[in-house]
Formats: C-alpha cells, sequence, structure tokens
C-alpha cells in the first residue's frame, strides 16, 4: 500500500508541476506529460518497470476518449464522411504500409518482418492528436476533420492487422524451456491478463457469428437498454450513481470487444456514436471527462518514463535516422494526399504534421508480434524507441504548425481581389458583427467597400449579393485601393485583436481627421483599442447583453418603461466609466495588478448602485 500511494505520488506530483508549466510555455499538456514521464523514469529513475504495467491500465484513457468522441458524433454525421473515411484514411494506411515495408525489406528483413513493422508504423497517435487538436481548438477545421477521418480509419484498420499477425508468423518456432521441454512461440499468444474469450477455438466462421453478435448487442443495449436503465438510476437520486454507470457501459462494452478479438477502442466508440443522439449525452460526458483526462495524461508519462535511453545511446544514430526518416516518410505521403484530397491552405500543414508519428496501438501490435515470436532480438526494443520518439516530437511538429500558420493568409491559395471601388465607408472584417453594420448601411442608401481575410465567408456573401473583397484588411495597399484618404468613416470588426490594434493604429497615422468605430471582444481590447485612436468602440457583447438583463427586470416586475430608464442608465454610467478607467489601464499589466485601477473601479461600481437605486427612485416619484 505504501508503494502504491508513493508511486502515485510521484506520477500526479510530476503531472502537476510538468503540464502547467509546459502549458503556460505553449508546449501544450501532452509534451507536458511526455517530460513528465522522462524525467521520473530515464532521468531520475523514481519509476522502473512497473511504469509498463501502469501503461497497460493508462491505455484505458483512449478507450474512453474514444467513446467521448463517439458521443459528439451522429450517425449521419459519420456516414457523410464516408469519403475520408475509407478513401483518404484507407489510402493513408495502406500506401504508408506499403513504402516501409518496402523500406524494412531493402533493410534486409524478410518479407513477413517487414510487412510487421508496415503495419506497426502505417498508424498515427490517435491520444496525442486528438487532445492537441480539441486543446487548439482545431478540430472543427477542414484539417481537423480530416485528420480525425483518417485516424478514425487507422483504428478499424487495427482489426484486420491483428488478424494478419498470426498468419505472418512462423507457424512452428521451437524453444527449449530450461525444464527441457518444448516450447512453441507461436501459440505463446494467450492473454497474460486470463481475459476469457468467446471466439477462442471457433471455426472461421464462427468468429464472424459471434463478433457481429457482439456489435448488435452493443448497438442494441444502447438503443433499448440505456433509457430504462438510467431511469433506474435516476431513482436512487445519488449523483455518483450516474458516475459509476457512465464507467460500467464504458468498461462493459471495451471487455466485450476484447473477448470477441476486437479492439476495445473502437467498440466504445460504436457505443458512444449509437448514444450520439441519446438524451443522456450530456450527462455521460461530464461524468466520463475527468477520468479521460487523468488516465489520458498517465499514458503520456508512462510513455515518456518507458523510452530507453540505454538503448537509444548504444544505437543514437540509428534509432534517430530511423525516427526521422519514418516522419519524413510519412509526412510525404500525406502531404501528397492532401493535394489529392484538395486539402488546401493551412490545412494541409495540419494534416500533414499532425499524422506524420507512430502512434500508441504500435505498442499493441509489438507486443503482439513479439508474441507471435516475429521480432526477435533487440528489434521489439528499437521499434518501441522509435514509436516514443516519434510521440516525443509531435507536439514539437504542433509547434511548428502554429508558427507556420502565422505567416500564412488563410487564401486556399488564391491571389487577393484588386480593390476597384471607393465608398465612404470602409468596412473590414465581415463576420457576424460586420455583416449586421454593412446591411444596416446599405440599407439606409450608403455604400461600403468590404474586405475580408476569409475567402469562403467573402463568396457566401457574394453569392446573397453583397459585394465584398478577399484579402489582408491591414494591408496599407489594400486599405488605400479601398479609399482610405477619401473615406468618412473605417468600421473595424476584425475578430483577431492584434490585427484589429494595427488596423487602428496605421489609420488613425494615416488619417486622423477620420472617424474609426471598432469591435472590442472586452473591457481590456476596448482600452488597447482607445489608445490606439478608436473614436467609437462597441464591445460585441455588451449590447445583447444589456438587452438580456432589461428583459429579465421587465419579468421580475418592472414596467417596460423602468426597464428601459435602468438600462440606460446603465449604459451612460459604463461608458462614462470605460473612458476613466482607460486613463488608468497599463499596457501588458493585468487589471488586477494595478492599484488605481482597482480602486477606481470599485468606486465607479460603488456609484453605479447608487445612480441606479437613484433612477428608480425618480420613476416612482413620476409615478406617484
Amino acid at each position: 500500500m505504501d508503494s502504491f500511494f508513493f508511486q502515485a505520488t510521484i506520477y500526479l506530483g510530476a503531472a502537476v508541476i510538468a503540464v502547467p508549466l509546459a502549458a503556460r510555455l505553449g508546449f501544450g499538456s501532452v509534451l507536458g506529460y511526455l517530460l513528465a514521464g522522462i524525467v521520473i523514469g530515464p532521468v531520475t529513475g523514481l519509476v522502473g518497470s512497473e511504469a509498463k504495467e501502469i501503461q497497460h491500465f493508462a491505455e484505458f484513457g483512449v478507450v474512453m476518449m474514444l467513446f467521448l468522441i463517439g458521443l459528439e458524433l451522429d450517425p449521419r454525421a459519420l456516414w457523410a464522411m464516408r469519403q475520408r473515411l475509407i478513401g483518404l484514411g484507407g489510402l493513408q494506411v495502406g500506401v504508408t504500409m506499403t513504402a516501409v515495408t518496402a523500406g524494412a525489406i531493402l533493410l534486409g528483413y524478410d518479407w513477413a518482418t517487414s510487412l510487421a513493422i508496415g503495419m506497426i508504423f502505417a498508424l498515427s497517435s490517435t491520444a496525442i492528436v486528438l487532445q492537441t487538436l480539441t486543446e487548439k481548438g482545431l478540430m472543427q477545421t477542414g484539417g481537423g476533420r480530416s485528420t480525425f477521418a483518417v485516424l478514425l480509419a487507422q483504428d478499424i484498420a487495427v482489426i484486420p492487422m491483428l488478424a494478419l499477425l498470426p498468419l505472418l508468423a512462423v507457424p512452428a518456432i521451437m524453444t527449449i524451456n530450461p525444464d527441457g521441454s518444448v516450447a512453441r512461440t507461436a501459440d505463446a499468444h494467450h492473454d497474460d491478463h486470463g481475459t476469457l474469450s468467446l471466439v477462442e477455438g471457433l471455426p472461421a466462421w464462427g468468429e464472424a457469428l459471434v463478433t457481429i453478435g457482439a456489435i448488435v448487442a452493443v448497438i442494441l443495449a444502447g438503443v433499448y437498454l440505456t433509457r430504462p436503465v438510467f431511469r433506474y438510476i435516476h431513482h436512487a437520486r445519488l449523483r455518483e450513481m450516474y458516475t459509476a454507470l457512465a464507467l460500467l457501459m464504458v468498461v462493459a462494452t471495451a471487455v466485450l470487444m476484447s473477448m470477441v478479438g476486437l479492439s476495445p477502442a473502437l467498440g466504445t466508440f460504436l457505443a458512444g456514436v449509437v448514444l450520439a443522439n441519446s438524451e443522456f449525452r450530456h450527462e455521460l460526458e461530464s461524468d466520463l471527462a475527468p477520468f479521460k483526462g487523468l488516465l489520458l495524461g498517465l499514458f503520456f508519462i508512462t510513455v515518456g518514463a518507458g523510452i530507453d535511453f540505454e538503448l537509444l545511446f548504444a544505437n543514437p544514430l540509428s534509432i534517430l535516422s530511423a525516427t526521422i526518416a519514418l516522419m519524413l516518410i510519412k509526412g510525404a505521403i500525406l502531404f501528397a494526399l492532401a493535394i489529392i484530397f484538395k486539402i488546401k491552405g493551412k490545412d494541409r500543414w495540419l494534416f500533414t504534421l499532425g499524422l506524420a508519428q507512430a502512434g500508441e496501438f504500435g505498442f499493441v501490435l509489438i507486443s503482439f508480434s513479439v508474441q507471435q515470436g516475429m521480432l526477435v532480438g533487440d528489434l521489439s526494443g528499437k521499434l518501441l524507441l522509435i514509436v516514443a520518439l516519434s510521440m516525443l516530437i509531435t507536439p514539437l511538429l504542433f509547434i511548428a504548425y502554429e508558427l507556420l500558420s502565422r505567416r500564412m493568409v488563410e487564401s486556399d491559395d488564391q491571389p487577393h481581389d484588386e480593390v476597384d471601388v471607393q465608398g465612404p465607408v470602409i468596412i473590414a472584417g465581415i463576420g457576424r458583427f460586420g455583416q449586421i453594420v454593412n446591411r444596416l448601411l446599405q440599407s439606409a442608401g450608403f455604400e461600403t467597400v468590404v474586405i475580408d481575410a476569409n475567402l469562403q465567408t467573402v463568396q457566401t456573401m457574394r453569392k446573397f449579393g453583397f459585394r465584398g473583397f478577399f484579402g489582408d484588411p491591414t494591408r496599407p495597399d489594400l486599405l488605400k485601393a479601398a479609399g482610405l484618404e477619401e473615406a468618412r468613416v473605417l468600421v473595424v470588426a476584425i475578430d483577431d485583436k492584434k490585427s484589429a490594434n494595427t488596423l487602428v493604429a496605421y489609420a488613425r497615422k494615416t488619417r486622423p481627421d477620420l472617424h474609426i468605430i471598432a469591435r472590442a471582444r472586452d473591457r481590456v481590447h476596448v482600452y488597447e483599442l482607445y489608445a490606439a485612436g478608436a473614436n467609437d468602440i462597441v464591445r460585441e457583447m455588451f449590447d445583447s447583453s444589456l438587452r438580456a438583463g432589461r428583459y429579465a427586470l421587465e419579468n421580475l416586475g418592472l414596467s417596460e418603461f423602468e426597464a428601459a430608464e435602468l438600462e440606460q442608465a446603465f449604459y451612460q454610467h459604463d461608458r462614462q466609466a470605460l473612458r476613466e478607467l482607460a486613463e488608468l489601464w497599463q499596457p501588458g499589466v493585468p487589471v488586477a495588478d494595478v492599484p488605481a485601477y482597482v480602486k477606481r473601479a470599485t468606486e465607479l461600481n460603488n456609484a453605479l448602485e447608487t445612480a441606479l437605486a437613484t433612477r428608480q427612485q425618480a420613476i416612482d416619484s413620476q409615478q406617484d
């Protein structure tokens, strides 16, 4: 027990120290977990061989992650992505496996071992890639969706790979035990953990029937059994029972899939898809998310702790060369597929860099290949090291993608439009904010010149009969072509805060007399735009929040007149307060760390309460 608590303290302490530090430095949580594992494993030796056993337990985090991903996918959406799933994902697995197999044969391995290596390296890391895409908000981008489709295809491909590996093994590799008895290596693939198998000893058609039956059972249970079980749990009125039921559903599905020889991760993904339209979906997500995060983090730590630096230092050139060669080969194949499937711009680089590593299922295939007697000598150790190193490099590739994407314009390889009209109003940015401004001004008879850096948005705008130009609104040449020198009003409605500040500062310097209206994301952005020279600053959520507050007052018993009066009083006071606080704001310093700002903000808040109470008393007196 003491040993258990000691190990738990080491793992949790390493995560608590390393992950926030890595996140603060912009490296992401995955690299933090990996580095924590390296520190407590190979560097300090605080953990040893038990990391392998813990890794088997931590792999359950990958299973949970795929279940939660399945909950987010409507079956119709899954069917809609069949082209990417089968075409893009299938080609990636097949072409990569062929290329790696050919390379292994050229290095002198026999064809069976080479094919096994090809299958191992054809897979990418579902855990690292999906975790990073989610953290960075890239899952819903075109590159993120294509990446997810390939990862899902890879997870499905694990099933035929596990079925093919025993057929590649030498049927009767004999070894002599110390007692003189003969053992067959090919029979060594029985489960070391004693998991019951429902297909062992069955003919091929029997295995197929049992496997199909297990899949059908998962689907039927999700459709017909979930609702009554949740009702039964609900009557207990114990919050922890919902968590217990969520865990039971994932564990039971994983066990059932293991018993029929399927991937537990794929089975739980299927269960999640079945429950995607269930009214219990959000309950399941909130119950399982903390477990998923902790187990995934533990998995990454064990990967870092399991890196064999002794083997690496003994063969540094060959192992590092093999790792780099693998990632270059996969990257080239992915880049070519991105071109074929018309993945463009930043999405192409996200797709290429995000999937260039080997994955955690590679550990499973390596272990299974060793049991089958296909990987002899220190080959398995080298393969494990290559997989782990490629996973360790992956967070750095995502950092490289971010640096690359900052230098790229989201242009889908299209040149900027030539602005050939000028008007009294220039609108920079035509998203959900800028389009309302544009429609109002055009409806009132004023001509506007709209510039936006998102080609798809501009094309959609043109379909509805509104004219706009594709280009970076911060470029001086585009602003000059749009008539900045003669315009009367500039509306800055760009999403990116830094770009908005740059545009306002440039426009104010170029045209001191120009009236600039700017959209702000929050109070601090208001101060930045005020310092840059904007005349009118509109917080994107402020007016709508005021309207919602007015509705709340009306439904609390105030008349429409009373609510409108209080809303107007709040509006006027807030504008005046912003002007005063803008003078006290210090760039680069959190407002809570500026004593003068905090003091004045508190005084103004108290004054607001007094002002609203006075206004309410005046309204009551008028009514009397």
